[in-house]
C-alpha cells in the first residue's frame, strides 16, 4: 500500500497510473467480498493517517486532479439517459460494448471509468458502508476550520463546476419539460406558465447570488425556498404526466423523456441540497455525506453505463404497467362475487367450449389434407387465431385466457394493500372468488368440449359410415395427452404463450389510447355515411373496449401454432398442449375407438387433461403476477400470513372457493362478465 501512495509524489509518472493502481489495490478478488474491501480501504486510512508526508502527498494529488478536469459532464450525463432518445442510446451501448468509445483524461468522468475499470467495481464501491468512506474522508481533509464572512475568497474550481452543473441540468429540464410529447399529456403545460421554464430562472437567480456570495465579503444570502417551490411544481407535474400517462396510453418515447427528466429533477436537487450544507460553514465535512453518496451512484452509472438490461428495464415500466393496468381491469370481469355473475360465467365458458370442439375437428381436418408445412402451419394459426376471436365475439370464455387477467387484478389489489389484517382478509376473500370463477371456467369449457367433441364424432359415423378420427389418429391423440410423455412441458410452453398474449392485448389497449383510434375513427366520412352516425360510434366503443383482446385472442393462436412450427422447422422438441384443445381430442378419440376405453386409459386421459390444465394456469398466472407486480415497484412481504389465512379459509369454509354465497356479501369488484 505505501508502495504505492509514494507514487502520487512522482512527478515523471502519468498523473492517473496511481490513482489506477490504488483502486486496483483496494479491489477484492471478487466484487461480492464486501469484508475484504471494508478492510482494505480501512487500511488505506490508517496508512494514511500513520504517514502525514504520504497523506500531504494524496491530498495535493486530489485537489489537483479537481482543480484540472472538467467536471462538468460528470454532473450532467452520468447515470442520467441521453436525449438519444430509446432506439439510438440501445445501439449505442451495443457498440460500445462491442467497440470502447475513446476516453479522455481531462474529463474527470472518464477518469471515473478508467480509475474504475471493472464493470462490477459498483458492487464492492456501494457495498462498503458509509462510514468506512467517511473516516477516509476526514484523513483527507483533515482539520478543517470554518471559514468567516471576512475571509471569503475566489470561488474554488469543484464549487464552480458544480454550479455550471446546475445551469446545464436546469436547460435540459426546461426543453423536455416543453416537449410535445408531455403536452399532449398534460394540455395545462400550455395554458399555464410552465413550472419547468420557471425553475430555470429561479435557479440562474441561485447560481449568480451563490456565487456572489462566496467571493465577496459580507454579501447576503439569498435562500433557496423559491428554487425549492419550483422544482416541487416540477415533480408535481411528472407525477400527474405519469398518471395520466397510463389511462391516455404511453409509448417508449414518452416513457424515455419521463424517465430522464426524473433523472435531472433528482440530481438538480443532490447538487443544490450539496451547496447549501457547504454554504453553512464552507467546511467539506459539511458535505461529506452527500458527496460519497454522489460518490457512490457515479462509479454505479459508470461501471454499468453499456448495460442493457438495466437500461430496458427502466424504460418499459410505465409501458408494462399500462398494459398490465389493462389486463387488471379486464381481469375484474372475471372474478364473480354473486351466483349471477358465477353462472354468467359458467354459461360464457360452455358456449366457449362449443366452439374449441368445432376448432379442434377443423384442426384434426386440416392436419388430414396433406398441405405443405408452411402452409399447413399458416392454416393451424389461422384456425387458433379465428377460432379465439369468434368466442370472444359471441361472449364465450376461455378458461385458460383468464390467469393473465385475474393475475393483474391480483397485483393490483396486493399494490392497494398495506399488510393490515383487513387488507389480507379482503385479498384472501378476492383470491377465493377467483379460484371459483376459474373453477366454473374449466368446468365449462371441459363439460362442453369433450359431449360436443363426442357428439360430432359420432353424427360423422353415423352419417357417412367412416370414423372422423381413425384408430390409429385415436391412439395418438390419446399419446398426446398422456401426462407421462412430455405433455406437461409442452403444456408450460402454452402456459408461457397465454401469457405473451396477455401482454399484448395490453399493449394494443395501449396503443388504441395512445393514439386515439376510437376518435379517429369517427373522423372517417365513408364509414359514417355507410353505417350512420349512432352506429358508428357503437363501433367506435367497440374498439376501444374490444381491441386489446381481440388482438390477443388472434396473437394467441398465431403463438400456439407458430411454436409447433417453429420446432418443426428447427427440429426441436417444440409443442403445445391446451386443456380445451386435450380435452376435445379426448373426447374424438373416445368416439373414434367406440367407447371400448379401459378405465385406467379413461382415467389416464382425463388426469392428463386436469394436469396440462394445471400446467397452463400457473406458468401463465406465475409469469403475469410477476411482471404486473414489478411494472408497480411493489413486493409482498406478507405472503406467509396470507397463504395461512387461506389455508384456514379453506379447512373452515372449502365452499368459498367452490361456489359464491347465495347472497353476496362482499363488493362486487367488477362488472358482470365476460367476454373471453
Amino acid at each position: 500500500m505505501e508502495d504505492i501512495l509514494q507514487r502520487f509524489a512522482n512527478t515523471d509518472e502519468d498523473p492517473v497510473a496511481p490513482w489506477v493502481a490504488l483502486v486496483d489495490r483496494l479491489r477484492p478478488r471478487h466484487s461480492t467480498q464486501i469484508d475484504k474491501a471494508t478492510e482494505n480501504l480501512r487500511t488505506l486510512t490508517h496508512c494514511l493517517a500513520r504517514r502525514p508526508e504520504l497523506l500531504a502527498q494524496v491530498r495535493a494529488a486530489l485537489m489537483q486532479l479537481f482543480a484540472e478536469r472538467k467536471q462538468v459532464s460528470l454532473y450532467v450525463s452520468s447515470g442520467l439517459l441521453p436525449s438519444t432518445g430509446f432506439f439510438t442510446e440501445t445501439a449505442n451501448r451495443i457498440s460500445h460494448r462491442l467497440l470502447p468509445e475513446v476516453r479522455d483524461t481531462s474529463y474527470l468522468k472518464d477518469l471515473l471509468s478508467i480509475v474504475f475499470h471493472r464493470s462490477d467495481d459498483e458492487i464492492w464501491v456501494n457495498g462498503v458502508s458509509d462510514e468506512v468512506w467517511l473516516d477516509l474522508i476526514a484523513v483527507l481533509v483533515g482539520d478543517e476550520q470554518p471559514m468567516a464572512e471576512e475571509d471569503a475568497g475566489p470561488l474554488p474550481p469543484a464549487v464552480g463546476e458544480i454550479l455550471e452543473s446546475l445551469r446545464v441540468l436546469s436547460y435540459h429540464v426546461s426543453a423536455i419539460g416543453l416537449d410535445p410529447e408531455l403536452v399532449r399529456i398534460d394540455p395545462n403545460l400550455e395554458e399555464y406558465e410552465s413550472p419547468f421554464l420557471a425553475q430555470n430562472a429561479e435557479l440562474l437567480v441561485y447560481i449568480d447570488h451563490y456565487s456572489d456570495w462566496w467571493a465577496t465579503p459580507g454579501a447576503l444570502v439569498t435562500d433557496d425556498l423559491h428554487l425549492t417551490v419550483m422544482l416541487g411544481q416540477c415533480d408535481e407535474v411528472l407525477q400527474r404526466v405519469r398518471k395520466r400517462a397510463t389511462k391516455l396510453g404511453t409509448s417508449l418515447t414518452l416513457t424515455f423523456k419521463l424517465e430522464r427528466l426524473r433523472q435531472h429533477l433528482d440530481r438538480i436537487d443532490e447538487l443544490v441540497s450539496m451547496l447549501n450544507e457547504l454554504r453553512k460553514r464552507r467546511m467539506l465535512a459539511d458535505v461529506a455525506p452527500r458527496a460519497v453518496r454522489l460518490f457512490k451512484t457515479l462509479v454505479w452509472a459508470e461501471c454499468r453505463k453499456n448495460n442493457l438490461t438495466d437500461y430496458w428495464s427502466q424504460n418499459v415500466e410505465i409501458l408494462s404497467l399500462r398494459m398490465t393496468e389493462s389486463a387488471s381491469k379486464t381481469g375484474e370481469k372475471y372474478i364473480t362475487s354473486t351466483r349471477s355473475e358465477y353462472f354468467g360465467i359458467l354459461r360464457s365458458a360452455m358456449l366457449g367450449g362449443v366452439i374449441i370442439a368445432l376448432m379442434s375437428g377443423m384442426k384434426l381436418v386440416l392436419g388430414a389434407q396433406g398441405m405443405a408445412p408452411l402452409n399447413a402451419a399458416l392454416a393451424f394459426c389461422l384456425n387458433y387465431g379465428l377460432g379465439f376471436t369468434l368466442i370472444h365475439i359471441l361472449g364465450g370464455t376461455v378458461a385458460t385466457k383468464q390467469p393473465a387477467m385475474t393475475a393483474n387484478a391480483i397485483a393490483a389489489s396486493i399494490g392497494e394493500a398495506r399488510g393490515s389484517t383487513r387488507d389480507l382478509e379482503a385479498l384472501a376473500d378476492l383470491i377465493a372468488r377467483t379460484v371459483r370463477s376459474q373453477l366454473a371456467a374449466i368446468l365449462g369449457n371441459l363439460g362442453t368440449a369433450i359431449p360436443m367433441a363426442i357428439l360430432v364424432g359420432t353424427a360423422i359415423h353415423h352419417a357417412t359410415g367412416a370414423h372422423f378420427v381413425d384408430p390409429d389418429k385415436a391412439h395418438h391423440l390419446l399419446a398426446e395427452i398422456d401426462p407421462r410423455s412430455g405433455a406437461l412441458f409442452f403444456a408450460a410452453v402454452a402456459g408461457v404463450c397465454l401469457f405473451l398474449s396477455g401482454l399484448i392485448a395490453g399493449y394494443y389497449d395501449n396503443l388504441c389510447a395512445y393514439y386515439r383510434i376510437p376518435e379517429r375513427l369517427l373522423q372517417l366520412r365513408w364509414p359514417r355515411h355507410l353505417f350512420g352516425e349512432a352506429r358508428m360510434q357503437r363501433i367506435a366503443g367497440y374498439v376501444e373496449n374490444n381491441l386489446g383482446a381481440l388482438a390477443g385472442n388472434f396473437f394467441f393462436g398465431f403463438l400456439l401454432g407458430g411454436t409447433t412450427a417453429l420446432g418443426m422447422l428447427f427440429g426441436l422438441p417444440l409443442d403445445i398442449r391446451h386443456i380445451a384443445f386435450s380435452s376435445a381430442y379426448l373426447g374424438y378419440a373416445s368416439a373414434a375407438l367406440d367407447f371400448a376405453l379401459s378405465w385406467q386409459a379413461a382415467m389416464l386421459g382425463l388426469s392428463g387433461v386436469l394436469l396440462i390444465g394445471l400446467v397452463n394456469l400457473v406458468v401463465s398466472f406465475t409469469l403475469t403476477l410477476t411482471v404486473a407486480m414489478r411494472a408497480r415497484r411493489i413486493s409482498f412481504a406478507q405472503g406467509r400470513s396470507l397463504g395461512r389465512m387461506l389455508l384456514q379459509r379453506l379447512a373452515r369454509r372449502p365452499q368459498d372457493f367452490l361456489l359464491p354465497p347465495l347472497r353476496n356479501t362482499a363488493a362486487p369488484l367488477g362488472e358482470p362478465p365476460p367476454n373471453g
